[in-house]
């Protein structure tokens, strides 16, 4: 089955039709830049322009970089602050036409969809406990799984470290803007990884966004983390699976067992494909080993250099 999944981000909305039963895109992307400022109306024309390039009148579904309950969007961290309690998934539905038999919108938390995408087809298919999937860009957003089932808009990247919301510190923008080399990052990322893993204790960390497809530069750079460290399998192209999957019509995700699934309008968590009622393990590498580096070859055990925080301007 195909549905079409929008992944809205802080600097591009990208989207394109799903093969919902292998988790890939049908067709290469389309991406156009997020306006400035990224506004409910201007962000609900650019999706609308990316739909259209593929001429589709199905379902939608649409990830949003801040909390989503019932489609209303609560915070706005990377976007226009118009955001705020606005019935996001019926503006886009209004501008797609779903309201008059176009293009009806599902919509749900960036990283939520991306954790999704990740859980059924790739870093953790197949995994148990606590899994949390984070993806770096223009902020920092976190998805966290307990035994496959999604605990919806968890926002770890605006936690506190030493008077700093942490996705200013250590996301991917923050490279950027700050001319840092890998290494000077990396150590930042280590020091985001400790705090959440202090709180959470997950079995594995899925770095995720579109940093991913360099985790080679990066991930062997950090250690004192005991939790597992992988790339995404899916790289990018996770909010867009994950979008799609959200919006699967209900008869065909009943027909396909162990499927993940989106939040419902209620909020209760989806089950994802990883859960022990899933499709089982899925390729390569599904328990962590007792000793040695990662696939990414991150550096086991090692003792972290200073405390949780950033102790000067560059680190």
């Amino acid at each position: 089955m195909r549905v079409f999944g929008v992944d809205i981000g802080g600097s591009g909305i990208k989207g394109a039709p799903v093969d919902l039963e292998r988790g890939e895109l049908v067709d290469e992307r389309y991406k156009v830049l997020t306006p400035h400022p990224a506004t409910p109306e201007a962000v609900a024309d650019c999706v609308k322009e990316v739909v259209d390039h593929f001429g589709w009148t199905g379902p939608v579904g649409a990830t949003f970089p801040g909390v989503v309950t019932g489609g209303t969007t609560r915070t706005a961290a990377n976007v226009d602050k118009r955001w705020i309690g606005t019935d996001a998934a019926a503006l886009l539905t209004g501008r797609l036409g779903g309201d008059t038999g176009g293009s009806p919108v599902t919509l749900l938390n960036d990283a939520d969809a991306a954790g999704l995408a990740e859980m059924q087809f790739g870093a953790g298919r197949g995994r148990t406990g606590t899994v949390i999937v984070l993806t770096f860009g223009t902020g920092i957003g976190s998805a966290v799984f307990i035994d496959g089932r999604l605990v919806p808009n968890t926002e770890l990247g605006h936690l506190e470290l030493h008077g700093h919301d942490a996705e200013k510190r250590a996301s991917t923008k923050s490279k950027e803007d700050e001319e840092l080399n890998w290494q000077q990052w990396a150590h930042r990322v280590q020091k985001y990884l400790a705090h959440v893993e202090m709180l959470f204790s997950p079995a594995l960390f899925v770095i995720g966004g579109g940093v991913s497809r360099k985790a080679e530069k990066f991930l062997p750079l950090i250690e004192g983390i005991r939790a597992e460290i992988v790339p995404a399998r899916l790289q990018n192209n996770a909010g867009i699976v994950g979008a799609a999957m959200a919006a699967r019509p209900p008869s065909a995700a009943a027909g396909s067992p162990g499927a993940a699934q989106a939040a419902p309008a209620t909020g209760a968590p989806p089950a994802a494909g990883g859960s022990p009622a899933g499709n089982g393990p899925g390729p390569a590498a599904r328990t962590r080993p007792a000793q040695g580096p990662t696939p990414a070859g991150r550096a086991p055990s090692a003792a972290v250099d200073s405390p949780v925080g950033w102790p000067d301007g560059r680190r």
